[in-house]
């Protein structure tokens, strides 16, 4: 039984001559489990509000959707509430209430349900969701992961018949994110819901859907099982940009085989049973490349701890850590671990109350006034709210030359060859917000790069990015490092990004950074903070962390019946 149905769909927001959404045609069938996959600004998002009434964007509309064969817009709001829910990107975003015990019950409270009812309700899904050592708790406690399987369980009370979720994995870890797929498998599998899901980071999402649209400038290019989903692309174009945001094994096999007899891989398990039964492993490794930076210290931290209240526990305890000039050194770990506020530390916005910060072999405490951020330190927060203050990126650059006090020459010097550099000259007069992600993240790493800091701090920078801009960040990164010799410290949850730029990766834990080394050696001795090309063929090519490993081992070893 068809769920959805969407004819002829076409969207254009306000002002714009583009359309956001054009001529979509495709149906949803009762207890699916839909992908929608696509590069950043392509029409994901405004797909998925359009199929929520509540949350329909302005703008212009023509075609149809149908939900149960009635028309979406005349649906009353009762049944769209109750049956239709939605989970954002941020967790923030959603949560009304300060304990997780009043958000649970929020919504089935707005509908009316009885009190007995939300009881029992919500005692089931706090048992099936493993909510409760936590159903006490103030919300503003929790990790990241916790606030969205709340968000989760919120919606799961009002007995929907629809879930839709837009990246809600964006801002997990990597371990918090497999978690909550894992939830939505169950959901599916056992409750027979339908889940429409926008993904960015296919690995976990795409073996356990029934169906992958792939969107590109507003239109649906393919549709079609994940296993043929690779075919699909690859006729459209045999360089298709989407073909690199593809699961790890699916990548592989794409860009090695020919032979259609082949089964298309996309799992690990499936990838490593492609490379053992294809591939022969005489040469197991490839030579690796030594970091190249500087011996000198750019930022170093003796002995850190740090609380945010006196009576509070210690977020930092004891952290020592140097990065050397021209090095980029990327921080993993869990939600919650202190990530983030050893970041705000070494920028100065918090003040460790134990132990010593060196910033180019000064105290960080000897910076007077703004010195430590003109022309040395630069931090991009993660929320880019916080980041844009005018309704235009150009304005905002004017704001911080006035801050650099360059003279009209050198700001529009300044301002040219940054937007050059980072590929943004065409956004320049455009508002922020009307964005994608990818857009967004370059724009602000241009406004940082305006203070021409010789240190630049990056907290989750390649959060909301698809493959493609992910690749073009990377490539970015490594252009500063080796052009200006810049120091980058990253903090994600993104292991293949910092796999592909990083020259050495850290893991943070309960408070300090339990073990760092280059990307080789960290992520070979790793079980789950690793790389799926890792998990895939640590059996055959041990040394092998990145896709293109596997694919050079494999075109050197040749093929098994050759």
């Amino acid at each position: 039984m068809e769920i959805f149905s969407v004819k002829n769909l076409s969207f254009t927001y306000p002002l714009c001559s583009n359309k956001a959404i054009d001529n979509i045609n495709f149906s949803i069938n009762s207890s699916e489990f839909i992908l929608i996959c696509g590069q950043s600004g392509c029409g994901k998002t405004t797909l998925l509000k359009l199929l929520k009434k509540e949350l329909t964007p302005k703008g212009e509309i023509s075609g149809s959707i149908f939900y149960k064969n009635q028309t979406l817009s005349e649906l009353d709001n009762r049944t769209s509430a109750e049956q239709i829910g939605f989970v954002m990107q941020n967790p923030e975003s959603q949560v009304v209430m300060h304990k997780v015990s009043y958000e649970l019950a929020f919504g089935a409270e707005n509908i009316g349900l009885p009190k007995d009812v939300i009881c029992r309700r919500m005692a089931e899904m706090v048992n099936f969701f493993g909510l409760n050592d936590i159903f006490d708790s103030e919300i503003s406690s929790l990790s990241g992961g916790q606030k969205q399987l709340v968000n989760l369980a919120s919606i799961m009370i009002m007995h929907p018949n629809v879930i839709i979720l837009d990246e809600p994995t964006s801002q997990l870890d990597p371990i918090a994110s497999k978690d909550f797929i894992s939830v939505l498998r169950r959901i599916n599998a056992e409750l027979g819901i339908t889940i429409i899901i926008v993904e960015h980071n296919l690995e976990d999402v795409m073996p356990i859907s029934d169906k992958v649209i792939v969107i590109d400038n507003g239109k649906v290019i393919a549709n079609d099982t994940p296993r043929n989903i690779c075919a699909a692309l690859k006729n459209i174009n045999e360089n298709h940009p989407m073909l690199k945001a593809l699961p790890t094994p699916t990548k592989i096999y794409a860009s090695l085989n020919n032979n259609k007899d082949i089964l298309c891989p996309i799992t690990v398990k499936e990838g490593k049973d492609f490379l053992e039964k294809n591939y022969k492993s005489d040469i197991k490794e490839l030579p690796i490349n030594k970091p190249s930076h500087s011996n000198n210290i750019a930022v170093e931290l003796s002995n850190i701890w740090y609380r945010y209240e006196r009576n509070s526990k210690d977020i930092l305890k004891d952290v020592n850590l140097k990065v050397y000039k021209g090095e980029v050194f990327s921080l993993l770990g869990g939600n919650g671990a202190g990530k983030t506020t050893l970041m705000s530390v070494i920028s100065g916005i918090n003040k460790a109350y134990r132990g010593k910060i060196l910033i180019n072999g000064k105290k960080i405490k000897d910076y007077k006034k703004n010195s430590l951020y003109l022309h040395n330190i630069a931090y991009l927060p993660q929320s880019l709210q916080t980041v844009f203050i005018e309704d235009n990126v150009r304005k905002d650059f004017d704001e911080v030359c006035k801050l650099m006090k360059y003279d009209k020459d050198a700001k529009e010097k300044i301002i040219l060859s940054v937007s050059e550099k980072l590929g943004i000259t065409h956004l320049l007069d455009k508002n922020p917000y009307d964005l994608s992600g990818g857009e967004q993240q370059k724009c602000a790493i241009a406004k940082m790069l305006l203070l021409q800091p010789k240190i630049l701090l990056m907290d989750e920078p390649s959060k909301a990015m698809d493959s493609f801009a992910k690749e073009s960040l990377s490539e970015i990164i490594k252009m500063l490092k080796s052009d200006d010799e810049m120091t980058i410290i990253i903090v994600t949850h993104d292991i293949d990004f910092a796999c592909e730029c990083s020259d050495r990766v850290g893991l943070f834990f309960d408070g300090n950074i339990v073990s760092y080394n280059t990307p080789n050696k960290f992520f070979t001795e790793n079980t789950f903070y690793t790389t799926s090309a890792n998990r895939m063929a640590r059996n055959i090519y041990p040394s092998a962390v990145k896709c293109s490993d596997i694919i050079k081992l494999c075109q050197r070893n040749g093929l098994i019946n050759e």
